[in-house]
C-alpha cells in the first residue's frame, strides 16, 4: 500500500485526512467508511480502481482516524459530513464523482445523491440499502440489549463499556461481533463488549496488522464522534419532500451480513420495495459474505464495483 498517498485538507475549520491513489485527471471514486472503520477499510478497493484507471480517494470522516473532531464531538451531524465531502471534492477540482459507502457511510452517499445529484455519477453501497429519510426507530422491535439500543443512549453506558478497554480491544471486539451472522444482543446485566470472549480469534481475513492499524488510529480519535455518528444521529432530519435516489446505484450485500436480520430489512430488499426509492438499483449478493464483505472478499467485491463504474461513466 506504499503507493497510497496521505494528505490533509483544511475544510470547514477542520483538518481532514485523505488517502489518495491514481491520476488527478482520471474519473474520481470517493470511498466513505463505516464504524469501526477508517480509510484503511477500503485499501483493497482503492488499489483496484486506481489500477483500472480511476482516481481513488478515501477520507477519514471528521472525528475519525487522523481527521480533526469538532471541539464538541457530540455536535457532529450528517449535514456536517456532507459539507466535508463537498469541500474535499472542491479542493480536488472534482465536479462529479462515484461514491462508494459502507455501513453508516452509505447514508451521506445517498444524501449527497439526493441533495446534489449534479455532483454524483453513481453510488455503490456495501451492506446498507437506502431507507426513507424519516425518523427511524432503529431497535424499537428488538430487546433493550440490542447494541444500537445501548449505543444510541445519551452519554453514559456505552462510554463506560468502551472505557474499560483499550481502543484496540474495542475495535477487535466490534469486528468479531459484526462479522457474525446474528444480531449483537446483550443480556440485561451484560455489556456489549462482554459478548466477545478474550480468547475469541479474529476473523481469518482480518490480521493482527490490520487490527493494529485501526487500534492506533482509534487510540488517537477515541469514540466520542463514533457514538454520535451514527448511533445518536438516526433522527437527524433533512428538508427532503420526495427522498428518491435517481442516480444509478449498486447494492452489495453479504448473504451472512447480520444487518439482514434487522426487522423487515430482508423483505424490504428482496421484495423490491427499496426500488421505489432507488429506481435504478442493481443488487448483488456475495455468498458467505459478512458485514465487512469488502475486506473479507475484496476480489469479489472489486469484480462487482469495476463493471458498475465502467457502465456508468
Amino acid at each position: 500500500m506504499d503507493e497510497i498517498e496521505h494528505n490533509y485538507i483544511e475544510v470547514n475549520g477542520l483538518k481532514l485526512h485523505v488517502a489518495e491513489i491514481g491520476s488527478s485527471s482520471s474519473p474520481a471514486v470517493l470511498f466513505l467508511h463505516g464504524f469501526p472503520e477508517i480509510w484503511y477499510s477500503w485499501r483493497h478497493q482503492m488499489i483496484a480502481v486506481a489500477n483500472a484507471g480511476y482516481k481513488a480517494i478515501a477520507l477519514d470522516f471528521r472525528g475519525y482516524g487522523l481527521s480533526d473532531p469538532l471541539p464538541e464531538p457530540e455536535k457532529t451531524t450528517y449535514a456536517g459530513l456532507i459539507a466535508d465531502i463537498l469541500a474535499v471534492l472542491d479542493s480536488r477540482g472534482i465536479s462529479k464523482v462515484f461514491l462508494v459507502g459502507k455501513d453508516f457511510g452509505a447514508r451521506p452517499a445517498y444524501l449527497l445523491a439526493i441533495l446534489h445529484p449534479e455532483r454524483v455519477i453513481g453510488v455503490v453501497t456495501c451492506g446498507v440499502p437506502f431507507t426513507p429519510l424519516v425518523t427511524r426507530k432503529f431497535g424499537s422491535e428488538l430487546p433493550e440489549g440490542f447494541y444500537i439500543n445501548r449505543w444510541k443512549e445519551p452519554v453514559g453506558r456505552a462510554e463506560a463499556d468502551f472505557g474499560r478497554l483499550d481502543a484496540k480491544t474495542v475495535v477487535r471486539n466490534v469486528y468479531i461481533l459484526f462479522s457474525r451472522s446474528e444480531l449483537p444482543i446483550a443480556g440485561e446485566n451484560q455489556e456489549i463488549m462482554d459478548l466477545v470472549e478474550p480468547s475469541t480469534p479474529l476473523p481469518s481475513w482480518f490480521t493482527e496488522e490490520d487490527l493494529a492499524a485501526y487500534g492506533d488510529l482509534y487510540e488517537k480519535s477515541g469514540f466520542r464522534t463514533a457514538l454520535k455518528i451514527p448511533y445518536r444521529s438516526f433522527d437527524e432530519q433533512f428538508d427532503i419532500v420526495d427522498p428518491k435516489v435517481e442516480v444509478p446505484v449498486l447494492l452489495i450485500m453479504g448473504e451472512k451480513d447480520y444487518t439482514t436480520k434487522f426487522p423487515g430489512m430482508e423483505d424490504y430488499v428482496k421484495s423490491g420495495q427499496v426500488k421505489y426509492f432507488v429506481p435504478d438499483l442493481e443488487i448483488k449478493y456475495v455468498p458467505e459474505g459478512c458485514h465487512f464483505v469488502q475486506e473479507q472478499f475484496p476480489d469479489q467485491v472489486n469484480q462487482l464495483i469495476l463493471p458498475f463504474l465502467r457502465n456508468h461513466l
